[in-house]
C-alpha cells in the first residue's frame, strides 16, 4: 500500500471509531454544570489521555503480542468483528460504549477527563485495536510517522469538537448528528469486512500449505 493509501485509510478509520460528532452530545450533558472554563480544560484533559494511550498501544502493540503469543492475523480478524458490530451499532444511530446514567454522571463530575470521557469514549477497544493492527501493517517508518500523525489530527478534531461543542450541537442538530452517524457506521463495517478477511486468508493459506 503506498503512502497516501495508507495515511487516507489511517485518518478514515480513526475518524469514523473515535467518532468526534458522537462524543460531542454526551460531553455537552456530563459538562452541563461546568462554566467555559472548566468544560475547556476537561476537553482538553481528555483529549491528551486519549492521545497519550493510543500511541501508547500502537507503539507496544507487537510486544503484547509476542508477550501473550497472540498472531497479528488473529489480532486483525477480531477487530474486524469488532469494528463491525461498533458498525451496526452507529448505523442505526446509537453509541452503547457512550451511554451513561444521570446518577452516573454525577460520580464523573470531579474528574471525567480520565474516565469516562478518554477512556473509553475517545480512546475505545475499537481505537486501540485500530492502532495496533496499522501499526503492523505500516511499511517502513515513514508510514508509521504518517500513522502516528494521523491519530495526532483526528484526536485535535475530537478536542475542537469538544471544545466548541455547544456551537456544534446548535448547529447541525440531533438529526444531523445521527446522519453522520449513519455514514460513518457504514464506513466502519467496510473496514471490518477489510479487516476480517485480511487476517482471515493467511490462515487458511497456512492450514491448507
Amino acid at each position: 500500500m503506498d503512502s497516501f493509501s495508507f495515511a487516507l485509510l489511517a485518518f478514515t478509520s480513526f475518524f469514523t471509531l473515535i467518532n468526534p460528532l458522537g462524543v460531542i452530545p454526551i460531553f455537552v450533558a456530563m459538562t452541563s454544570g461546568l462554566d467555559e472554563k472548566h468544560r475547556a480544560k476537561t476537553a482538553r484533559k481528555a483529549s491528551f489521555v486519549a492521545l497519550l494511550t493510543i500511541v501508547i498501544f500502537a507503539l507496544t502493540g507487537q510486544l503484547l503480542f509476542k508477550f501473550f503469543g497472540i498472531s497479528v492475523n488473529s489480532f486483525r480478524m477480531v477487530g474486524g468483528i469488532i469494528f463491525f458490530f461498533m458498525g451496526m451499532d452507529m448505523l442505526q444511530a446509537r453509541l452503547t460504549r457512550t451511554k451513561l446514567k444521570k446518577s452516573e454522571v454525577k460520580t464523573y463530575v470531579n474528574d471525567i477527563s480520565i474516565t469516562p470521557l478518554a477512556i473509553p469514549m475517545i480512546c475505545g477497544p475499537g481505537a486501540i485495536t485500530n492502532a495496533i493492527v496499522l501499526m503492523e501493517d505500516a511499511a517502513g517508518f515513514d508510514q508509521k510517522v504518517i500513522l502516528l500523525a494521523a491519530i495526532f489530527v483526528v484526536v485535535l478534531i475530537t478536542y475542537l469538537g469538544l471544545k466548541f461543542s455547544s456551537n456544534i450541537t446548535t448547529l447541525i442538530g440531533e438529526t444531523g448528528n445521527n446522519v453522520m452517524m449513519r455514514l460513518m457506521g457504514l464506513i466502519v463495517m467496510v473496514i471490518a469486512v477489510e479487516f476480517f478477511f485480511a487476517g482471515l486468508k493467511p490462515i487458511i493459506q497456512d492450514i491448507i500449505g
